[in-house]
C-alpha cells in the first residue's frame, strides 16, 4: 500500500489518513505518542507493504524513511538514454522527460545561456527519486549534481565549451586514460581549422530529427545539421550526451600532443583509440583497426 502525505499536513490530519488506510487502530493513541515522542513528521509518500506496530509506523514517519526508486545513469547518456531509463523505472514517460529538458533550461542559463536544452548538464549518477516526482525535479536535482561536481574540479568558466568538448569525448572512449588524447586531437583540429570528423554528432544529429536508423550512412554525413561536424568546423551547437567527471576534466586541460587523428577506442575490438600525427599514419591505423575488427569477426 502506498500512502502519500503532502507537504503541510498536520500531525492530526496524518492521523487520520493512517486510521482512514487501516495503518493505525487508533488516531487518539497516534495523537498521543506525537505527544510524548515529539520529532518531525515527514511529508512524503511511504509504502507499507507488512503489518506494523504503532511505533514502527511513527518511526518510518520521523525517519522520512520515503518510498523511492533507484534511477542510475550512466556516462555519456544522453536525453534520449536518460528519458528510457525514466520511464523503465516508472518515474515517468519518455515523451514527458524530453519535454522537460528544454522546458528546463532556466536551471543553466547563468552556465550556458544559449542552450536549446539541459543536454550535458544532467550529471551521471544514481538517483534515488519518489514514485510521484516530476520530471522537472528529477532535472533539477541532476543539474544540482552537476554544479556540485563542476565545483569540486574548479570548473567556473568557459562550461559551454568545456561541456560540450568534454561530451564528444565521453562517447569516443570509455578508456579514462586516453581522454586527454581525445581531447587533444580535437583541440589540435580546431586550432588549424580542421572539422572534427566525429560520428558521435553525426548521430546525435539524427536523433534530434528522429531518423538514427542503427548505423550513419553517407546521406547523414551529407546533412546541413550544425552537429554534423563532417562539415561544419568547430564544436557542435552544443553537448551531444551528458559526460562524467574524467571527460570534463580531460576537456579542461587536453594533453600537450601533435595528434590530429585517431581510431576510437568505442569501435576498434582491440579495445584501445589508435592515435596519429599524420593522415599517412591514421590510415596505417585504419587498416590495422580493419584487420582486428575482421580478426574479431572471425572468433
Amino acid at each position: 500500500m502506498f500512502l502519500e502525505i503532502p507537504p503541510g499536513t498536520s500531525s492530526a490530519q496524518i492521523a487520520r489518513l493512517l486510521k482512514s488506510h487501516g495503518l493505525i487502530r487508533s488516531r487518539y493513541a497516534f495523537d498521543i505518542m506525537r505527544a510524548v515522542k515529539g520529532g518531525t513528521l515527514k511529508a512524503g509518500e511511504y509504502r507499507f507493504d507488512h503489518p506494523a506496530r504503532m511505533s514502527e509506523v511513527y518511526a518510518r514517519l520521523e525517519r522520512g524513511d520515503v518510498y523511492t526508486r533507484a534511477l542510475t545513469i550512466p556516462e555519456g547518456a544522453n536525453i534520449f538514454d536518460i528519458a528510457q531509463r525514466v520511464e523503465a523505472a516508472q518515474l515517468g514517460s519518455k515523451e514527458a522527460f524530453l519535454e522537460a529538458v528544454k522546458r528546463n533550461v532556466a536551471l543553466i542559463s547563468d552556465l550556458d545561456p544559449g542552450a536549446q536544452s539541459v543536454e550535458g548538464y544532467l550529471f551521471p549518477d544514481t538517483y534515488q527519486f519518489q514514485r510521484l516526482s516530476t520530471p522537472d525535479q528529477i532535472i533539477a536535482a541532476m543539474v544540482k549534481r552537476f554544479r556540485q561536481t563542476a565545483a569540486s574540479i574548479d570548473l567556473i568558466q568557459n562550461y559551454h565549451n568545456v561541456v560540450t568538448m568534454a561530451s564528444l569525448v565521453e562517447r569516443e572512449t570509455p578508456i579514462g586514460s586516453e581522454r586527454p588524447m581525445v581531447a587533444s586531437v580535437f583541440s589540435n583540429r580546431i586550432a588549424k581549422g580542421m572539422p572534427l570528423m566525429t560520428d558521435p554528432s553525426v548521430i546525435y544529429a539524427d536523433l534530434l530529427d528522429g531518423k538514427y536508423r542503427g548505423t550513419i550512412y553517407q546521406s547523414d554525413l551529407d546533412g546541413d545539421s550544425p552537429y554534423n561536424t563532417y562539415k561544419h568546423s568547430g564544436l557542435p551547437p552544443g553537448p551531444i550526451c551528458n559526460p562524467g567527471i574524467e571527460s570534463l576534466k580531460a576537456a579542461m586541460e587536453p594533453a600537450q600532443t601533435q595528434f590530429l587523428y585517431f581510431v576510437a577506442a568505442s569501435t576498434d575490438p582491440a579495445g584501445h583509440s589508435r592515435f596519429a600525427k599524420t593522415l599517412e599514419e591514421h590510415e596505417q591505423n585504419v587498416q590495422a583497426y580493419r584487420r582486428a575488427q575482421h580478426a574479431a569477426g572471425q572468433r
